[in-house]
């Protein structure tokens, strides 16, 4: 049995981070669940992600992702198979749907899917705009602005 983990003094303290805190909570919460299809996430670059899935057993078009705001969603569905005069004795390839959600951090953005060999690899890039991104602000003295301030006055004094 999990222990549950009271958040209430972070919200208190804290600003912005209500998503991530939401995110703690609900995952502490979720119950362990089916672990097929296994992946993989790995970090490639700075701000450069992939995940990889093993989907042995399902075709290209059997699968669908989408992106919707934070929340990656892989799904996997098999066409139902032709009745065949095969008799299995053992099927242990897994061929079965399934739902497989990741949380996205705030602008992750998918730019590439990849299918081969039974591996499903989808690229992901964290893309801060221009605007949220840091940028160094210029200082400038007293002593600067008196001087630019001078000549202003004394090009109005010269045009009356």
């Amino acid at each position: 049995m999990r222990a549950t983990v009271d958040f209430a003094p972070l919200f208190r303290s804290s600003v912005g981070f209500d998503r991530m805190l939401n995110a703690l909570d609900l995952a502490s919460r979720i119950p362990a669940v089916d672990n097929w299809p296994s992946y993989d996430i790995v970090k490639t670059g700075e701000d450069d992600y992939r995940i990889d899935m093993a989907v042995a057993g399902l075709a290209e078009a059997d699968l669908t992702i989408t992106q919707e705001r934070n929340t990656l969603v892989v799904t996997g569905r098999k066409a139902p198979e032709p009745q065949s005069a095969a008799e299995y004795l053992h099927r242990g390839i897994a061929g079965r749907e399934f739902e497989r959600r990741f949380d996205l951090a705030e602008h992750m953005k998918v730019t590439d899917a990849h299918f081969e060999n039974g591996l499903l690899s989808i690229t992901l890039k964290r893309e801060i705009p221009e605007v949220m991104k840091p940028r160094r602000i210029a200082i400038t003295s007293s002593t600067a602005r008196a001087e630019e301030a001078v000549p202003q006055i004394e090009a109005r004094k010269e045009a009356a």
